[in-house]
């Protein structure tokens, strides 16, 4: 080969470049969740959580996401003969995604396994598990929070609990009563109401006697309808008592299909491993759950559960920005140095972990506080903090990934990397379950209806009063807010309200729980009167080489 030759074919070399982050464990990788859930209860699981940790970084399990978002579920509504079928083919690798979530309990280890950090070791797992994949959860989220809805008819639960919380994934199209284990989904919006579903025109008519557990038909038209191949269905339809609450199979206990017709799937912009569809109801079979009108209190404590699951997905899809920036940085130089040694974007780097660590920390303790509903303050502690959570964290999930996708630049725009698929999923679940204002509403609701959940919050974070002066500042002008403010202008102050609750109480757990670096560098960055807009702009004190190295050891 002549030299010219040579100097050509050295072009080509790659240089520069960092490896992909894949073959690694992602628990062991991550100080903050191994302390959290030693903390909060569930230490007795760590060797599993362990185990799944590293199988969720094998590069064949990272490649199942992947392989997922690249092929949409496509819907086919009849088969060749002219029958309505309403099938919705997936890639195999969702198949596989959701076989490893329900063989791992994701759904309902701990419904079919409590005690102490039950909801702890299944939040951990989850926070892992959506880290390789956000869209499938849908299904995982809403089988793992019917059990408390169903439980309010202890017939249908006797009937279908079984399955719902075995560890056997089935995918086919085929009645209940021919399969081991069974999903569960919920059609509630629909579009004239959104949020508003006691606006709901969907009608449910008696086929025979009339309330809880007895059969009708819904006659209606649902605007969401997640995860359309699940076997079940929770639905709200209207009766002469009101709002009431149906399960819906897909299939009707006589082995012929159930009136459940899929008009269109959705066109969204994420979540796309996952259908999301619009369908009727031209006479489904449905039992009534619950009482006749109390179908929002009846399917409330699984919208509660679904909202935390909320704040552990973007508290996952936080985790995994994080690292793949960090990685990215460590990796790659520029000017003389590798990333991650430069100030300028190790105070970026920092702050981004800093976000990650306060929420995976809020998560978590809503776990316990899950574990521990038997406890009167823990309860009324759930009842608060879940909304706000909620509200809190899955808003500043896009802002983050946004944030980690500049940072490592051009390729973070690429489709074969995981950055736009974190982009376009940020948002979902800060939409999904009730959007921002949602939440704020139903802190004020539930502070307006039960005073002690507002006393449970100011109980929670004064667990750290005194450890930092800023955050005793905070609080104090938060409470004296609430007592200065007429109640008839809370609603318009809501957001200030939920910003405020939200960034005071990841303080006080990162000041009682994390090093002294953490919470006084979240304290000063968070809570201070000039406040930055942007990430990247913590103070000069802040120790940013031992945030980004405990983010990701």
């Amino acid at each position: 080969m002549s030299n010219k030759d040579n100097y050509f074919a050295q072009t080509h070399e790659v240089t520069n470049q960092p490896p992909a982050l894949e073959d690694y464990n992602l628990y062991a990788a991550d100080i903050a969740l191994q302390e959290a859930v030693v903390r909060e209860g569930a230490g007795w699981a760590e060797t599993d959580i362990a185990r799944f940790g590293a199988e969720c970084g094998f590069s064949e399990r990272i490649k199942l996401g992947f392989d997922a978002n690249a092929n949409k579920p496509q819907l086919q509504t009849h088969d060749r003969f002219g029958h309505r079928i309403d099938q919705i083919d997936y890639h195999p690798a969702y198949h596989q995604l959701m076989d490893i979530a329900i063989t791992e309990g994701l759904h309902s280890s701990p419904w079919r396994q409590p005690g102490k950090g039950a909801q702890v070791a299944r939040a951990a797992k989850y926070y892992l598990h959506t880290q390789v994949e956000a869209a499938h959860g849908c299904p995982v989220t809403m089988t793992f929070a019917a059990i408390p809805a169903l439980q309010h008819q202890p017939e249908l639960y006797q009937q279908f609990a079984d399955k719902i919380m075995a560890p056997y994934y089935d995918p086919n199209n085929i009645p209940d009563n021919r399969k081991n284990g069974l999903t569960v989904g919920m059609a509630m919006t629909e579009k004239q109401g959104g949020s508003d579903v006691r606006a709901n025109s969907t009608t449910a008519y008696p086929i025979g006697a009339e309330g809880p557990a007895q059969a009708y038909e819904l006659v209606g038209h649902k605007w969401f309808v997640s995860a359309p191949m699940c076997d079940l269905f929770l639905v709200l339809a209207q009766t002469p008592g009101g709002l009431s609450c149906f399960l819906v199979p897909r299939w009707r206990p006589d082995g012929t299909k159930n009136a459940l017709q899929i008009q269109q799937l959705k066109n969204k912009m994420g979540n796309v491993a996952n259908a999301s569809s619009e369908c009727e109801l031209r006479g489904a079979l449905g039992w009534m759950v619950g009482e006749p009108g109390r179908g929002v209190r009846t399917i409330i404590e699984m919208v509660a559960m679904t909202r935390y699951d909320c704040m552990i997905g973007s508290s996952s899809g936080m985790r995994q920005a994080t690292v793949q920036a960090i990685h990215h940085c460590r990796h790659r130089r520029a000017f003389g140095s590798t990333l991650d040694k430069q100030p300028l974007m190790q105070n970026l780097l920092a702050d981004l972990a800093l976000e990650s660590e306060a929420a995976m920390t809020l998560t978590l303790r809503m776990s316990r506080a899950f574990d521990q509903q038997n406890d009167e303050r823990e309860k009324l502690f759930a009842r608060i903090a879940t909304p706000i959570g909620k509200y809190w964290i899955c808003k500043r999930t896009t802002q983050h990934a946004y944030e980690a996708m500049e940072v490592i630049g051009g390729m973070g725009l690429m489709e074969n990397t995981i950055m736009p698929r974190l982009l376009r999923e940020a948002p979902v679940n800060s939409i999904w379950e009730g959007s921002g204002n949602v939440q704020c509403l139903d802190i004020l609701r539930a502070v307006q209806k039960e005073p002690k959940v507002l006393e449970a919050y100011f109980n929670e974070v004064s667990k750290a009063a005194g450890k930092h002066p800023l955050l005793d500042n905070f609080v104090n002008a938060l409470h004296n807010d609430f007592k200065q403010t007429p109640k008839d202008d809370w609603q318009y102050h809501a957001r200030s309200f939920a910003d405020r609750m939200a960034l005071a109480l990841q303080g006080a757990l990162l000041l009682q729980h994390a090093p002294d670096y953490i919470g006084e560098a979240f304290c000063n960055a968070r809570l201070s009167a000039c406040q930055a807009m942007n990430y990247g702009t913590l103070p000069a004190s802040v120790n940013v080489e031992g945030i980004i190295e405990r983010s990701f050891a």
